[in-house]
Protein backbone atom coordinates (compact mmCIF):
# COMPACT_ATOMS: atom_id res chain seq x y z
CA UNK A 1 0.00 0.00 0.00
CA UNK A 2 1.13 3.45 -1.05
CA UNK A 3 1.77 5.95 2.50
CA UNK A 4 1.49 9.56 2.80
CA UNK A 5 4.33 11.06 4.59
CA UNK A 6 3.23 12.74 7.87
CA UNK A 7 -0.21 12.85 8.55
CA UNK A 8 -0.77 12.33 11.81
CA UNK A 9 -3.61 14.66 12.67
CA UNK A 10 -4.61 14.62 9.55
CA UNK A 11 -7.37 11.45 8.95
CA UNK A 12 -8.16 12.38 4.92
CA UNK A 13 -5.23 13.76 2.57
CA UNK A 14 -6.23 14.27 -1.10
CA UNK A 15 -3.45 15.19 -3.89
CA UNK A 16 -3.56 16.40 -7.36
CA UNK A 17 -6.80 14.73 -8.05
CA UNK A 18 -8.52 14.81 -11.74
CA UNK A 19 -11.72 14.01 -12.40
CA UNK A 20 -13.20 13.84 -15.89
CA UNK A 21 -15.53 12.27 -18.05
CA UNK A 22 -15.65 11.04 -21.60
CA UNK A 23 -18.77 11.64 -24.16
CA UNK A 24 -18.71 11.51 -27.78
CA UNK A 25 -15.01 11.98 -28.04
CA UNK A 26 -15.28 14.92 -25.62
CA UNK A 27 -13.64 15.15 -22.65
CA UNK A 28 -15.34 17.57 -19.80
CA UNK A 29 -12.64 17.82 -16.84
CA UNK A 30 -14.40 18.38 -13.42
CA UNK A 31 -12.25 18.25 -10.82
CA UNK A 32 -8.54 19.28 -11.27
CA UNK A 33 -5.13 19.10 -9.45
CA UNK A 34 -7.74 19.18 -5.68
CA UNK A 35 -5.20 19.55 -2.69
CA UNK A 36 -7.44 19.09 0.76
CA UNK A 37 -6.74 17.51 4.28
CA UNK A 38 -9.56 17.54 6.69
CA UNK A 39 -8.21 17.16 10.32
CA UNK A 40 -9.66 14.20 12.42
CA UNK A 41 -13.29 15.37 14.22
CA UNK A 42 -13.40 18.36 12.15
CA UNK A 43 -16.56 19.97 10.57
CA UNK A 44 -15.56 20.68 6.93
CA UNK A 45 -18.52 22.29 4.87
CA UNK A 46 -18.23 22.42 1.11
CA UNK A 47 -19.84 24.87 -0.57
CA UNK A 48 -20.10 26.02 -4.40
CA UNK A 49 -22.22 26.82 -7.54
CA UNK A 50 -24.36 24.05 -8.98
CA UNK A 51 -22.10 22.13 -11.23
CA UNK A 52 -18.49 22.70 -10.02
CA UNK A 53 -18.22 18.98 -8.68
CA UNK A 54 -19.02 19.52 -4.94
CA UNK A 55 -21.20 15.74 -5.28
CA UNK A 56 -18.00 14.04 -7.24
CA UNK A 57 -15.52 15.23 -4.87
CA UNK A 58 -17.87 13.86 -2.28
CA UNK A 59 -18.41 10.72 -3.90
CA UNK A 60 -14.82 10.26 -4.73
CA UNK A 61 -13.95 10.74 -1.12
CA UNK A 62 -16.56 8.26 -0.45
CA UNK A 63 -14.92 5.59 -3.19
CA UNK A 64 -18.18 5.43 -4.44
CA UNK A 65 -16.76 7.32 -7.48
CA UNK A 66 -12.52 6.99 -8.94
CA UNK A 67 -10.77 9.58 -9.59
CA UNK A 68 -8.94 9.99 -13.15
CA UNK A 69 -5.94 10.98 -11.68
CA UNK A 70 -4.21 11.42 -7.89
CA UNK A 71 -5.11 10.11 -4.50
CA UNK A 72 -6.93 9.97 -1.80
CA UNK A 73 -4.75 8.87 1.55
CA UNK A 74 -7.20 7.81 4.59
CA UNK A 75 -4.53 7.57 7.83
CA UNK A 76 -1.58 7.55 5.50
CA UNK A 77 -2.83 4.49 3.56
CA UNK A 78 -3.68 5.62 -0.38
CA UNK A 79 -7.57 4.08 -0.63
CA UNK A 80 -7.66 3.65 -4.07
CA UNK A 81 -4.52 1.25 -4.10
CA UNK A 82 -6.73 -1.00 -2.25
CA UNK A 83 -8.53 -4.40 -4.00
CA UNK A 84 -11.61 -3.81 -4.70
CA UNK A 85 -13.38 -6.45 -1.72
CA UNK A 86 -10.95 -4.27 0.43
CA UNK A 87 -12.04 -1.04 -0.21
CA UNK A 88 -15.61 -2.34 -0.01
CA UNK A 89 -15.37 -3.44 3.91
CA UNK A 90 -13.19 -0.10 4.33
CA UNK A 91 -16.23 1.60 2.87
CA UNK A 92 -19.20 -0.16 4.65
CA UNK A 93 -17.15 -0.27 8.27
CA UNK A 94 -15.66 3.45 8.27
CA UNK A 95 -17.59 5.57 5.75
CA UNK A 96 -21.04 6.77 6.48
CA UNK A 97 -22.86 8.54 3.77
CA UNK A 98 -26.34 10.82 4.85
CA UNK A 99 -27.57 12.34 1.38
CA UNK A 100 -30.25 14.46 0.33
CA UNK A 101 -33.19 12.06 -0.31
CA UNK A 102 -32.93 9.73 2.46
CA UNK A 103 -32.71 6.93 0.43
CA UNK A 104 -34.87 4.73 3.29
CA UNK A 105 -36.54 1.29 2.21
CA UNK A 106 -40.20 1.62 2.26
CA UNK A 107 -40.84 -1.84 3.31
CA UNK A 108 -38.75 -1.51 6.38
CA UNK A 109 -39.05 -0.01 9.91
CA UNK A 110 -37.28 2.72 11.39
CA UNK A 111 -35.05 -0.21 13.33
CA UNK A 112 -34.46 -2.19 10.17
CA UNK A 113 -33.34 1.01 8.12
CA UNK A 114 -30.91 1.92 10.21
CA UNK A 115 -29.37 -1.86 11.32
CA UNK A 116 -28.88 -2.39 6.99
CA UNK A 117 -25.58 -1.62 7.62
CA UNK A 118 -24.40 -3.43 10.48
CA UNK A 119 -26.20 -6.58 9.05
CA UNK A 120 -24.31 -6.03 5.58
CA UNK A 121 -21.17 -6.11 7.63
CA UNK A 122 -22.01 -9.21 9.02
CA UNK A 123 -22.90 -8.55 12.60
CA UNK A 124 -25.78 -10.95 13.78
CA UNK A 125 -29.09 -9.49 13.97
CA UNK A 126 -29.49 -8.66 17.72
CA UNK A 127 -26.40 -6.97 17.93
CA UNK A 128 -27.29 -4.66 14.81
CA UNK A 129 -30.36 -4.16 16.27
CA UNK A 130 -28.81 -3.21 19.37
CA UNK A 131 -26.63 -0.70 17.86
CA UNK A 132 -29.60 0.88 16.37
CA UNK A 133 -32.43 0.63 18.83
CA UNK A 134 -29.59 2.65 20.73
CA UNK A 135 -28.51 5.38 17.95
CA UNK A 136 -32.50 6.19 17.14
CA UNK A 137 -33.06 6.85 20.63
CA UNK A 138 -30.19 9.43 20.75
CA UNK A 139 -31.72 10.76 17.96
CA UNK A 140 -35.09 11.21 19.40
CA UNK A 141 -36.55 8.32 17.77
CA UNK A 142 -37.30 6.05 20.65
CA UNK A 143 -40.98 6.00 19.63
CA UNK A 144 -40.88 5.27 15.93
CA UNK A 145 -38.82 2.18 15.97
CA UNK A 146 -41.63 0.11 14.54
CA UNK A 147 -42.76 2.86 12.15
CA UNK A 148 -42.07 2.50 8.33
CA UNK A 149 -40.76 5.97 6.38
CA UNK A 150 -44.15 6.11 4.63
CA UNK A 151 -45.42 7.08 8.69
CA UNK A 152 -42.71 9.55 9.80
CA UNK A 153 -42.25 13.04 8.91
CA UNK A 154 -39.33 13.97 6.16
CA UNK A 155 -37.45 15.26 9.46
CA UNK A 156 -38.06 11.92 11.29
CA UNK A 157 -37.13 9.86 8.03
CA UNK A 158 -34.03 12.23 7.53
CA UNK A 159 -33.28 11.42 11.48
CA UNK A 160 -33.07 7.64 10.42
CA UNK A 161 -30.37 8.22 7.33
CA UNK A 162 -28.02 9.45 9.98
CA UNK A 163 -28.66 6.62 12.56
CA UNK A 164 -27.87 4.45 9.40
CA UNK A 165 -24.65 6.68 8.71
CA UNK A 166 -23.54 6.66 12.18
CA UNK A 167 -24.26 2.19 12.50
CA UNK A 168 -20.76 1.46 12.02
CA UNK A 169 -19.16 3.93 14.54
CA UNK A 170 -17.01 5.36 10.97
CA UNK A 171 -14.43 7.64 11.39
CA UNK A 172 -15.90 9.78 8.52
CA UNK A 173 -19.46 11.03 7.17
CA UNK A 174 -20.13 12.38 3.66
CA UNK A 175 -22.86 14.19 3.39
CA UNK A 176 -24.69 15.69 0.02
CA UNK A 177 -27.00 18.56 0.93
CA UNK A 178 -28.60 16.70 4.17
CA UNK A 179 -30.99 18.83 4.63
CA UNK A 180 -32.03 20.11 0.73
CA UNK A 181 -35.16 18.39 0.84
CA UNK A 182 -36.30 19.59 4.08
CA UNK A 183 -37.76 22.74 5.17
CA UNK A 184 -36.07 25.38 7.09
CA UNK A 185 -36.56 24.70 9.96
CA UNK A 186 -36.34 21.22 10.02
CA UNK A 187 -33.01 21.69 8.01
CA UNK A 188 -31.77 23.52 10.35
CA UNK A 189 -32.93 21.01 13.49
CA UNK A 190 -31.20 18.23 11.32
CA UNK A 191 -28.12 20.19 10.72
CA UNK A 192 -27.54 21.55 14.23
CA UNK A 193 -27.95 17.45 15.28
CA UNK A 194 -25.20 16.66 12.96
CA UNK A 195 -23.23 19.42 14.70
CA UNK A 196 -23.99 17.97 17.92
CA UNK A 197 -22.78 14.52 16.96
CA UNK A 198 -19.52 15.69 15.50
CA UNK A 199 -18.55 17.46 18.83
CA UNK A 200 -19.92 14.47 21.18
CA UNK A 201 -18.62 11.64 18.95
CA UNK A 202 -15.46 12.99 17.21
CA UNK A 203 -16.61 11.67 14.16
CA UNK A 204 -15.23 13.86 11.20
CA UNK A 205 -18.35 15.16 8.79
CA UNK A 206 -17.40 16.59 5.32
CA UNK A 207 -20.73 18.29 4.57
CA UNK A 208 -21.76 19.99 1.07
CA UNK A 209 -24.33 22.17 1.45
CA UNK A 210 -26.14 25.27 -0.83
CA UNK A 211 -26.95 26.80 2.14
CA UNK A 212 -24.54 29.42 3.51
CA UNK A 213 -25.85 30.28 6.80
CA UNK A 214 -25.49 26.52 7.87
CA UNK A 215 -21.82 26.55 6.54
CA UNK A 216 -20.95 28.64 8.43
CA UNK A 217 -21.65 27.44 11.31
CA UNK A 218 -19.59 24.36 10.29
CA UNK A 219 -15.64 24.73 11.80
CA UNK A 220 -14.31 25.22 8.20
CA UNK A 221 -15.85 26.19 5.28
CA UNK A 222 -13.91 25.39 1.84
CA UNK A 223 -15.43 26.44 -2.01
CA UNK A 224 -15.16 24.65 -4.84
CA UNK A 225 -14.66 26.68 -8.08
CA UNK A 226 -13.55 25.74 -11.79
CA UNK A 227 -12.93 22.23 -10.41
CA UNK A 228 -10.03 23.89 -7.65
CA UNK A 229 -10.41 23.92 -4.11
CA UNK A 230 -10.35 27.32 -2.61
CA UNK A 231 -9.91 27.85 1.11
CA UNK A 232 -12.11 30.67 2.64
CA UNK A 233 -11.34 31.72 6.76
CA UNK A 234 -12.89 29.98 9.50
CA UNK A 235 -16.24 30.60 10.75
CA UNK A 236 -16.69 32.79 13.15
Amino acid sequence: MNKAAGTGEFILQVNNLDKSYFSNQKKTDVLKEVELEVRRGEALAIVGPSGVGKSTLLHILGTIDRPTAGHVYYDGTDIFSLPEETLAGFRNKRLGFIFQFHHLLPEFSALENAAMPALISGLDRKTAENRAREMLSRLGLEERLTHKPGEMSGGEQQRVAVARALIMKPDVVLADEPTGNLDTHTGEEVFNLILELNAELGITFIIVTHNENLSKKMQRCITLLDGQVVEKSPSA
